[in-house]
């Protein structure tokens, strides 16, 4: 089995995130990291791939040169390839774009099952793994929270179960398809020691647009469905109100809480 797993590159959510000049995300400035959300993908790969003799793993991303920090994690954790698309024109491309150039990266590849996180940790908009889907023509089951290959060979399909607020789901589709999965699915491993330094010798081919024949002004701020209009800095902390109780406490919160309308 060929499994294609999408990864990203984020910037990492315990440190100072913050916008760059142009409102995009600063992703120069600010340490960078696998997505946690993409973690779940790999792993759940790796899960497959071990299930079934002979498969393979190649993660790909899309991103600057720091974004092959995401694909060395992934290797680390056993993956067995890695595809790294980089391309300065590539600076402001939102979901739209993305799924553009990710699409044309798989369609390099030979694959039988495309992984996805169900979601980035800077975007958050879970949009991506069905325009992918849909620029490859594949059926999309997505927010797996389990997921297992039946059958082998033209027959095989996968199922997989979608947890909802008030029902599970059952969903399978025939392959080659794109599954995203939740954060519920698995746990992700970390990178052994052995695992750290076979990554070093595992191949990762770097592309760019003009690879994959994509044009400069499908992608990028410039062709953006979406951009950000304006950024305001969050306020610091106000110092807090110590309210010392007479007897009159109750009566002194009660007005605090309705003063600021929250009553």
């Amino acid at each position: 089995m060929r499994i294609v797993v999408c990864v990203k590159h984020v910037p990492d959510a315990q440190g100072d995130r913050r916008f760059a000049a142009d409102h995009t995300v600063d992703r120069a400035g600010v340490d960078g990291l696998l997505s946690e959300l993409d973690e779940y993908a790999v792993e759940e790969a790796l899960k497959l791939s071990e299930a079934n003799d002979g498969s393979t793993v190649t993660v790909v991303t899309v991103g600057p040169d720091a974004a092959s920090d995401a694909v060395r994690k992934a290797l680390q954790m056993g993956a067995d390839a890695g595809v790294h698309v980089v391309d300065d024109a590539l600076h402001g491309s939102d979901a739209f774009a993305t799924s553009l150039v990710l699409a044309k990266a798989i369609a390099t590849l030979e694959y039988d099952v495309v992984v996805t996180g169900m979601a980035s940790t800077d975007a958050g908009m879970s949009v991506v793994p069905a325009l992918v889907a849909d620029r490859l023509g594949l059926p999309q089951v997505t927010f797996a929270g389990s997921l297992s290959i039946e059958g082998d060979g033209p027959g095989a399909k996968v199922v997989i179960e979608r947890d909802g607020d008030t029902s599970t789901e059952v969903v399978e589709s025939a392959l080659p398809a794109l599954i995203s999965v939740t954060d519920q699915i698995n746990e992700p491993r970390y990178p052994s020691f052995k695992g750290i330094m076979a990554a070093k010798k595992k191949p990762v081919t770097t592309l760019t647009l003009a690879d994959l024949g994509v044009d400069a002004g499908e992608v990028g701020l410039g062709a953006a469905w979406t951009t950000v209009a304006g950024v305001t800095q969050r306020p610091p902390r106000a110092a807090g109100t110590v309210v010392t109780d007479e007897g009159d406490g109750g009566a002194k919160l009660v007005e605090f809480l309705a003063g600021a309308k929250l009553v």
